[in-house]
């Protein structure tokens, strides 16, 4: 008897199922290695090289992020991140469970076949993953852009079955390993279409064929020219006026009395100037994001010329709620957020710094001077209580997280400031970390949130800072911070 060789493992018994499947899957091979598609041996193996290493995807990534929409970035981020998570799954679960060898290539074409065969186990297909992850976590995104890509990755994954490096099992199964990779991606961090809240309460609002009635500020500051000439060819019949930043208020005063719909072009700064004009003269207000964040516009659900020119031609709006602070005789509104303590200290520090070093070196400059500080930059009397807080804030509506994607409203007219406390002590910016990433009703020695409709803090010093959309400003002495319901009524695409 040959050492070698056990006589007592049982020999592994028949099985007619996957005998079947995987004789299927060799005469499958064997067909398409017998057909000859018109074109395809001089474009298949070329683009089958090219998807190596991911660079024809990050190629179309650069591609859709040049376009300048955001859905358009948005849908290559989470192209290149849904790749990213297949290819870490193929190469460290994939490669190594299934040790299946390479097919054979004799029935494979000579013209056909790669100059540099891969060495690696069959199954599954890696570039199918990546091709089905790159193009599924684009179409989650947008749509029309997946559709674009769709068969640019559908001729990657037949490509390595024409060019004899895959059996179809291979690429079938990698394929559908690269779309679970995209739905994980989104349930991580959820499609902008998933944080997009109801169109509600409807307003009556006038349509406006061709634009005729609007007259929309844009402030030239903001980087608004691009989009500010695609709403002028969209609505002919609108009047558009481009200012620099300072005379942004005057042009919105000067626009409102002859308008019939007040509209807006720039930052949330701009927006929330446009809503107080807005307000005072009873106007529906027409937002078109123009600045870097546009939280509003994107809470809201305009995002782009094309879907705030369908609301506009169709006559389609929400009222939504405002936020209000008055402090001895300053008070202003705020359509996002409103805070006291170490935000409106980051703003002041940031804005000392970003003229001479640029936007980001001067942030991360201003927070550590901030957290370093040995006082607090606020004290204020909470609960009949005076303590010193790091931070304040109150949001006008509820901030919710979805999976690992930053807070965001899904209602607009809930009626609720979203209140955090991030109480005083030592080590801020644990404190502050802790805080961020809590939910939204939690509380504990370093933080508290609650919801409430109105909110007075006392104790306040005069010249606090106070930061309210984006702007800083400084008290002058007790706040006191309210909503006002459904007081603002906006353009918005009701589908």
């Amino acid at each position: 008897m040959s050492p070698d060789v056990d006589l007592t493992v049982p020999l592994p018994g028949p099985r007619p199922v996957r005998t079947a499947l995987l004789g299927l899957d060799h005469r499958l091979f064997e067909a398409v290695a017998a057909r000859h598609w018109p074109g395809g041996d001089r474009v298949l193996p070329r683009l089958s090289r090219s998807a190596n290493h991911g660079v024809l995807w990050f190629a179309a990534a650069a591609a859709l992020a040049a376009s300048r929409t955001p859905r358009a970035r948005r849908a290559a981020v989470r192209g290149l991140a849904s790749l990213g998570v297949a290819s870490l799954t193929i190469n460290t679960l994939g490669k190594r469970s299934v040790r299946r060898p390479r097919p054979v290539l004799d029935p494979v074409p000579l013209v056909r076949q790669l100059k540099r065969q891969p060495i690696t186990t069959s199954f599954p297909s890696g570039h199918a993953a990546s091709a089905a992850a790159f193009a599924t976590g684009v179409a989650l995104e947008s749509p029309a852009w997946g559709a674009a890509v769709a068969p640019v990755a559908a001729a990657v994954a037949a490509s390595r079955v024409y060019t004899g490096v895959h059996f179809p099992s291979d690429v079938l199964a990698g394929a559908a390993l690269g779309v679970g990779a995209a739905f994980a991606v989104r349930g991580l961090v959820p499609t902008r279409a998933q944080l997009i809240p109801p169109a509600r309460p409807v307003a009556e609002v006038p349509a406006l064929s061709g634009g005729e009635g609007l007259v929309m500020v844009a402030n030239l500051g903001s980087g608004t020219s691009e989009r500010v000439r695609a709403l002028c060819d969209a609505l002919p019949l609108a009047e558009v006026i481009e200012a620099e930043p300072a005379d942004v208020p005057a042009e919105l005063e000067k626009a409102a009395g002859r308008a019939r719909v007040l509209g807006v072009c720039g930052g949330d700064g701009t927006v929330n100037a446009a809503a107080s004009v807005a307000l005072r003269h009873g106007l529906p207000l027409a937002v078109l994001p123009g600045g870097t964040l546009n939280h509003f516009a994107y809470d809201l659900g305009v995002e782009d010329v094309r879907a705030l020119c369908r609301a506009l031609e169709r006559g389609e709006g929400v009222r939504v709620d405002v936020g209000r602070f008055t402090s001895g005789r300053l008070d202003g509104i705020f359509l996002n957020t409103f805070s006291l303590g170490v935000y409106p200290e980051l703003v002041r520090e940031r804005e000392r710094f970003s003229h001479r070093i640029g936007g980001w070196p001067a942030g991360v400059l201003a927070a550590v001077r901030v957290l370093r500080a040995d006082r607090h930059p606020l004290r204020a009397e909470v609960g009949g209580r005076t303590r010193p807080l790091w931070l304040l804030f109150a949001g006008n509506g509820t901030y919710h997280r979805m999976g690992l994607a930053p807070g965001r409203r899904l209602d607009l007219a809930d009626g609720r400031l979203d209140v955090r406390v991030v109480h005083g002590g030592s080590r801020p910016a644990l404190r502050l970390l802790s805080a961020a990433f809590a939910g939204p009703l939690t509380r504990s020695p370093a933080h508290a949130a609650v919801r409430v409709g109105r909110l007075r803090l006392a104790g306040v010093a005069p010249g606090t800072l106070l930061a309210y959309d984006g702007e800083v400003t400084e008290t002058e002495g007790d706040v006191t911070v309210e909503k006002l319901p459904e007081a603002l009524t906006v353009y918005r695409p009701l589908t």
